[in-house]
This record gives C-alpha cells, sequence and structure tokens, in this order.
C-alpha cells in the first residue's frame, strides 16, 4: 500500500469504527468457531501496524509478519521483536506445521498469486490448525479506495470457496460480514462512482457517528455464523487445515 495509507491506518486504527468493530467480530470468532487451544501458537500475515495483536495474545503467543518497511517499524514499536519481514507466499522464515491459528485480515487481495499463498500459510498450520481470513467482497463494488490500498481483486463467495479447495483447505465458516451498513456503503459508492467524486481515504466520522456505526457494525459479531448474511462489504471465513 501507499505510505499514506499506512500512516492513515495508523492514526485510525485505535478510534475509527471499522477497525474497532471488526477486532470486536474476529475476537467473537475466534472464540466461537475456532476455539484455540489454550496458549495457542499464533501467526498473524501481513499484520500491518500491528493494531490485531494485542486481541490476538488473548488467545496465545502471537508472531507476525509485514512486507511493509515503514508498518512493520510501527509494529514493532508497539510490540517489540514481534513482527518479521515476509513477501507471500514466501513464509520460509515460518516454521512448518506449527501454528494453531494463522491469521491473514485484508491481505489477501493485496497478493498477486493468492493460491500459492494460501499453500503456503497450510503448511504452517498445524494438522486441524485454523486459518481466520477476511478480504473484501464484490468485485463490482471495485473503487478509488482499492486503488489506493493497492488490491489485485475483491472476492466473491464462489471464488473465495474454490481457492480454499484448491490450497486444501477445509471451510468451516465463509460469511459475508458489513452486511447491516452494506446498502449505505453500497448506496456511497455508487453515487461516488457517478459523480466521480469518490474517496480513497479514509476519514474519522464525528464521534456520534462514528460511535454509531460501531455499535452497527459491532452487532455483526453475534450474528455470523448463526444467521445467514447473504451479502455484504467484505468475506470472513475460518477454514482449517485438515486433521
Amino acid at each position: 500500500m501507499e505510505r499514506a495509507v499506512f500512516d492513515r491506518m495508523a492514526e485510525l486504527d485505535q478510534h475509527h469504527w471499522w477497525f474497532i468493530a471488526r477486532r470486536r467480530i474476529l475476537d467473537n470468532l475466534i472464540r466461537r468457531v475456532v476455539r484455540p487451544p489454550q496458549d495457542a501458537r499464533i501467526l498473524e500475515v501481513g499484520c500491518g501496524t500491528g493494531h490485531n495483536i494485542p486481541m490476538l495474545k488473548a488467545f496465545g503467543s502471537v508472531e507476525a509478519s509485514e512486507l511493509d518497511h515503514s508498518a512493520r517499524t510501527l509494529a514493532n514499536a508497539r510490540h517489540p521483536g514481534t513482527v518479521k519481514e515476509a513477501k507471500l507466499p514466501d513464509l520460509s522464515m515460518f516454521e512448518r506445521n506449527a501454528y494453531d491459528l494463522i491469521a491473514l485480515l485484508d491481505v489477501l487481495e493485496h497478493v498477486p498469486d493468492d493460491l500459492a499463498s494460501l499453500r503456503a500459510i497450510h503448511r504452517r498450520l498445524k494438522p486441524g490448525g485454523a486459518l481466520l481470513l477476511s478480504v473484501p467482497a464484490n468485485p463490482w463494488m471495485w473503487s478509488a479506495h482499492d486503488a489506493a490500498h493497492h488490491h489485485f481483486r475483491r472476492y466473491t463467495r464462489a471464488q473465495l470457496a474454490d481457492l480454499f479447495l484448491r490450497a486444501g483447505l477445509e471451510v468451516q465458516l465463509l460469511s459475508y460480514f458489513n452486511s447491516l451498513l452494506f446498502p449505505l456503503i453500497a448506496a456511497a459508492r455508487a453515487v461516488g462512482k457517478m459523480t466521480r467524486r469518490e474517496s480513497a481515504d479514509d476519514q474519522l466520522p464525528s464521534r456520534p457517528v462514528n460511535g454509531a456505526l460501531k455499535r452497527v457494525f459491532g452487532a455483526e459479531a453475534g450474528l455470523i455464523g448463526r444467521v445467514p448474511l447473504p451479502f455484504g462489504v467484505s468475506l470472513v471465513a475460518v477454514v482449517r487445515r485438515p486433521a
């Protein structure tokens, strides 16, 4: 991603509704669906500024990787000695057959060879270990935001399911999320395209709006995997290396 994007992420990742609510949702999925063993060994691939690491540490010991130098420097300042340099699909610096949980959170869309990357992750998981993954959904929602973040693609549910099958990973959960706000976000993207006023910047809304969006998005923590969500801005999955 562009340096300005990581700088903006570092400013927002503790306050913006999307980051806070997404961590709540992912934490709930780990507790309810992944259910890692006590003191699990965890790897986050593409950790960015390291904002997910404290959430992951509640479940065990965490190692991480990040390709971007500036983001990796910030993540290591926050979590000294935790984050290594790695460029998917090369994970040779991490032990094979070693991890109970690997997190790949809004990373796969940045990688040219997504299948090779999933196969490399498969080799690092313990038999029965889980990959927690999120990606942006709906190719038709492509916008200036995707371009600024250097995305290669947005995924359909069917595309993601096929990738997991080809990588030898078994799907435990595959769902849309950021569904309650989907009509609002989809409408905003459509208007931006029609008026040619798309924004690539993530702005922090006013406190009341930020709080309301956080509550609405965060409410999905209790829905995903329990209630069918047939559409959403993103996709989330829990998949496993066969035991």
